[in-house]
């Protein structure tokens, strides 16, 4: 309700007024209402955050609002905003902000800062490393638990404030490889004088500073994890994830599984300009193009048989739709299993084998259910077997595709969840119609 209004205030130009409100806003849910406007209006809201905010709302915002608010930012203006970043945050926005900006950015900071920044830079962005914070309170395995509280005393009187998130300290040993964690709970509520090896927690382990981003969500929720230590190949401690960097991965996952088989991107900005939406979208329209003429084609080598008994061409859609909702949910079901790495070469087979069982059991069922209506609709048992044999045969064809082909797309490095769908509508459409007409014009013709 008051983003709704806020965004009716800001269309209308009632900025004062919307100043005000945005003030108490967090900077997500304000690079929510910038996202949700015209450019012409975001811009003049754009303008009138702090610099503070401005770094963290263009961290929340989509790649292309965060590109478009960047391209209108005076280069002190938005030099200020990077300043005010945390070191893993000004690493994820480091490419994208003018190189003359990050360069006067990066030369005004303390040299520890600096190769802290290096540092982070070196891992990509969709991996543990690059989501990572070099912001974790370490102790030794052979310290009592009153010399670590007493420690984080002196730590929060000079510091100001712990690390955000922290639920638990990370021991290491003197070379600083990870050995285990030390829950805050544990070290408030047992006796002061044991020490921290008794009582540490030795899992999880260190998660590899490659690791995938999707991995590493899966992780968290599978472990329900606040903060997680990364490791290099070594076993040392690098930095550490916590659990908000990992609901920004998940909600991106989320906005991809709907946005991808539509051709869009969850970067996408609803408010793009018109000529350059229009050509994203266009090209996925000419893919799904190519994809019916392949079906009208194939329609087409049998107008005889259609010509000669319309029931013909009344039945065959029923073949192709039931041949795509059958491989969709094959499709869904790998690409789910790929995106969660459940699904690899070691089980396909098994899965394959899986889906073509329940495709097999599913097609017998509904062909008879569809002979007999064939039969009693038209008075044709020739036709209506054909028509059966064809469901059997289509939906054993879209048990085939919807699993192999996201497999497929996915060894050759392409997203399954955008190809996949235009693929196996293509094939099930082909097939379908093809082995319903050519049966028709053999059997019944």
């Amino acid at each position: 309700m008051i983003l709704e209004k806020l965004r009716t205030l800001i269309i209308d130009g009632h900025l004062d007024e919307a100043r005000q409100m945005l003030a108490a806003l967090h900077p997500a849910a304000i690079a929510d209402v910038l996202e949700s406007v015209p450019p012409e209006s975001r811009i003049s809201v754009w303008r009138q955050l702090d610099p503070e905010t401005s770094g963290e709302v263009l961290l929340e915002a989509n790649e292309e609002v965060r590109a478009q608010l960047i391209r209108e930012s005076a280069p002190d203006r938005l030099a200020a905003a990077m300043a005010k970043l945390d070191m893993d945050k000004l690493a994820d926005l480091y490419d994208e902000v003018p190189a003359t900006v990050m360069d006067a950015v990066v030369q005004a900071m303390h040299i520890q800062r600096r190769r802290t920044l290096e540092t982070l830079r070196a891992f990509p962005e969709d991996t543990a490393g690059g989501l990572m914070d070099q912001d974790a309170i370490t102790v030794r395995s052979d310290v009592t638990l009153e010399v670590v509280q007493r420690y984080l005393r002196w730590l929060r009187r000079t510091q100001k404030k712990l690390p955000a998130l922290t639920d638990t300290l990370i021991v290491v040993d003197l070379q600083g490889r990870y050995e285990g964690r030390l829950p805050l709970a544990d070290l408030v509520s047992l006796d002061p004088q044991r020490t921290v090896s008794s009582v540490m927690e030795r899992k999880p382990e260190g998660i590899p500073a490659d690791m995938a981003a999707r991995r590493v969500a899966r992780l968290f929720q599978d472990l329900d994890l606040v903060s997680a230590p990364v490791v290099d190949a070594d076993g040392k401690l690098l930095g550490r994830i916590t659990v908000d960097d990992m609901v920004d991965v998940i909600r991106d996952e989320a906005d991809h599984s709907v946005l991808a088989p539509a051709g869009l991107h969850e970067k996408v900005d609803m408010f793009a300009p018109v000529m350059g939406s229009a050509m994203r979208r266009g090209i996925w329209l000419g893919v799904h193009l190519v994809a019916a003429f392949a079906a009208a084609w194939v329609i087409g080598q049998f107008g005889a048989t259609i010509e000669e008994m319309v029931a013909v061409a009344i039945l065959m859609p029923i073949v192709a739709t039931m041949g795509g909702v059958a491989g969709t949910q094959s499709l869904a079901l790998v690409i789910r299993g790929l995106a969660q790495d459940q699904v690899g070469r070691g089980n396909a087979r098994q899965l394959l084998l899986k889906e073509l069982g329940v495709s097999l059991v599913n097609s017998v069922f509904w062909a008879l259910v569809v002979a007999i209506a064939a039969a009693t609709w038209f008075g044709n048992v020739p036709l209506a077997l054909v028509f059966a044999l064809a469901i059997v045969i289509n939906l054993l064809t879209a048990a085939l595709s919807g699993t192999l082909i996201p497999l497929m797309l996915d060894r050759v490095g392409i997203d399954p969840a955008m190809a996949g769908g235009v693929l196996l509508v293509a094939v099930t459409d082909v097939v379908g119609f093809a082995s319903f007409l050519a049966l028709a014009t053999f059997f019944v013709v």
